[in-house]
This record gives C-alpha cells, sequence and structure tokens, in this order.
C-alpha cells in the first residue's frame, strides 16, 4: 500500500474521488472501475461494513499507510483524550512525507516519500528517510541545497507555496518550513470520515 505501482486512476474511480492518477481521466468516468461499473453506482445498498471498509482502505490510499502502521496508530490514539477520527487525521498529517507534501517540495505524496527515503529532506538540520517519522512542534522542515534546484520541486513550490497549511510557517528566505501548531480537523480537506474507520476497528 506504501508503494502502489498498479493502475492508478482505477483507484480514483473506486471511492468517488480523486485521489492521484490522472485529472483528465477520472473526470471522464467518474463511475466505479470494472465491466459493471455503472450498474454497481446505480444499483445496491452498501452494508455498514462495507462503507467503513471503503473509508479505512481510501484513508491508506490517500496517505500510503500499511495496515500495521495503521493499527499502530490507533493503538496509540486510544490512550489519548480527544475525539479519535480527528487524532487519527492528525497523525497522518505529521507524518514526514505528508509535510514535505504540504509545504510543497512536492506534488504528490508518493513523490514527497521519495525525497524522503532519498535522503533529500533535513529536520532539524538533521536528515531523516523515515517517510513515517512524526513531525512536532517547533521542527523545521527544508530540502538539500543540492537538490532545490530540481525542476520539479521549483514547479511544486510555485503552485503550494501561496496555499501552505495555516499549521506550517515557510520561510521564503532559507526554503524551510515550522511547525508551528498541530493541524486541526478544518485545516485537512481530504473526504474522509474518521469516525467510519474508529467504527471499523472497534467491532
Amino acid at each position: 500500500m506504501a508503494r502502489y505501482i498498479g493502475p492508478r486512476n482505477k483507484i480514483s474511480r473506486k471511492f468517488g474521488i480523486y485521489i492521484y492518477g490522472n485529472k483528465k481521466y477520472f473526470q471522464r468516468k467518474k463511475y466505479p472501475p470494472g465491466q459493471h461499473g455503472l450498474l454497481r453506482k446505480r444499483i445496491g445498498k452498501k452494508s455498514n461494513y462495507h462503507i467503513q471498509l471503503l473509508e479505512k482502505q481510501k484513508l491508506k490510499y490517500i496517505y500510503g499507510i500499511l495496515e500495521k502502521q495503521l493499527k499502530k496508530m490507533l493503538k496509540f490514539i486510544n490512550k489519548k483524550k480527544g475525539i479519535k477520527g480527528d487524532l487519527l487525521l492528525q497523525m497522518c498529517e505529521l507524518r514526514l512525507d505528508n509535510v514535505v507534501y504540504r509545504i510543497g517540495y512536492a506534488k504528490s505524496r508518493s513523490f514527497a516519500r521519495q525525497l524522503v527515503s532519498h535522503k533529500h529532506i533535513l529536520v532539524n538540520n538533521k536528515v531523516i528517510n523515515i517517510p513515517s517519522y512524526k513531525i512536532n512542534i517547533g521542527d523545521t522542515i527544508k530540502i538539500k541545497d543540492k537538490i532545490k534546484s530540481n525542476i520539479n520541486i521549483i514547479n511544486s513550490l510555485k503552485i503550494t507555496k501561496s496555499n501552505i497549511k495555516s499549521w506550517l510557517l515557510f520561510n521564503n528566505t532559507e526554503c524551510e518550513a515550522k511547525c508551528i501548531r498541530l493541524p486541526l480537523r478544518t485545516d485537512i480537506n481530504e473526504k474522509i470520515n474518521p469516525q467510519l474507520i474508529i467504527e471499523f476497528y472497534s467491532k
């Protein structure tokens, strides 16, 4: 799941939202993949289990999380106070690969994960090559100088820099970002209902 190499547009069509792939093709076929895709969209009521399972799979595809990692997150948030669904999304957002994507160094989370695993990202001036590394308040995240001139990173920053999340403070001079607070539910625009995922694992 962390490194999905299958047909990408089919995943977006499966969940009915654009996740990754080619947006043009997703707009053209907004129904489930397969021979009976249109028929499945029109008829048949989904069970609660099916709805919860799809929501769990959607979160795993969006953030590139493995089943074992997701269960570990849930075990951790069950010990904390607060709304469990919001805490789950917060943990997903604080993953290093997602933060690199939110800053704008990469156009996709898969490219962000590649930047991290190839040791191009510094956290508090130390190389971190673990995509699931948890960012804390006060941490600074930047990209190595030798990769700043990469055309993909330059283009991505042009698009994303003006839309950077409010829980991240971007320094144009140093081309680095700082985590100034924890992300809130309102900061996360992914179409995920985390409560369904909590219910799925609570059975």
